[in-house]
């Protein structure tokens, strides 16, 4: 259901700061916030995955985004209204199965700090199910972005690499192998029109060296790296202008 014209015209108002430079960090974001319709859908294996959905109400590519552990949907608060700002129509934040709200299965409780790495790799089918969502809601893989960070970041990657008409995929931070969710493999399998878009930062050991690795195997993947940004979604509170930079990738590659 598309949002109402009073949160479009808030993204509106918002657009010129943005694309004047204004950076929206975590410190900026009261400014940028709007809220999300609440929504929740089911995944094949019976998790109910529970997101909040963005919404401009004009015609625009859209983004699914994929939180980090321990993070839930809310982290993205800032870029999703960052996206609206800069012409997105749907954006779609989810609580991965076993964090936030995203706890039931059936009559079990989920809770993935008692995962196993199977449970970890089950969470391909939460992102499946957004993906049907927003079909539902009219769209179109070739007009969908997808931004993970930490774990989320591999299942982003992972689910372009099995679905090429994805343009354009944002890993911030991520990793060769999370809980089995590997990523080398998948890059691999990448069509050379697939754009992909990897975020580091130095101290990070892993998810730097990572980015260089998955750098190598795919042509023309962009690579920012930082010193002291930290880890995920908390980079676009220490790396000014991260954010700015990524809607305005993420802007170019999916129309």
């Amino acid at each position: 259901m598309p949002k109402t014209f009073g949160t479009a015209v808030l993204a509106l108002m918002t657009a010129a700061s943005l694309l004047a430079g204004v950076g929206c960090g975590e410190q900026d974001a009261d400014f940028y916030k709007v809220m999300p319709e609440k929504v929740n859908f089911d995944t094949e294996d019976g998790v109910i995955i529970y997101a909040d959905h963005y919404a401009s109400g004009v015609d625009g590519p859209s983004a699914l985004l994929l939180h980090m552990m321990p993070a839930t949907k809310e982290s993205w608060s800032a870029f999703a209204t960052a996206l609206l700002s800069a012409g997105f129509s749907h954006v779609l934040a989810i609580d991965l199965r076993g964090h936030g709200e995203s706890v039931h299965q059936g009559n079990a409780r989920l809770d993935y700090k008692q995962f196993e790495d199977a449970d970890h790799q089950a969470k391909m089918m939460d992102v499946d199910a957004a993906v049907r969502w927003l079909e539902g809601q009219g769209v179109a893989k070739e007009r969908l972005a997808l931004v993970g960070a930490s774990i989320g970041a591999n299942l982003a990657i992972a689910y372009g690499a099995e679905h090429g008409e994805i343009p354009a995929v944002v890993a911030l931070s991520p990793g060769l192998d999370y809980r089995g969710v590997t990523t080398p493999d998948k890059v691999a399998k990448y069509r050379s029109g697939q754009g992909l878009y990897l975020v580091a930062s130095e101290e990070d050991e892993l998810s730097f060296k990572t980015d260089r690795e998955l750098a190598a195997i795919k042509n023309g993947t962009i690579v920012k790296e930082f010193r002291g940004a930290g880890h995920g979604t908390a980079m676009f509170d220490k790396a000014p202008g991260l954010m700015a930079e990524v809607v305005e990738w993420l802007g170019e590659r999916v129309r």
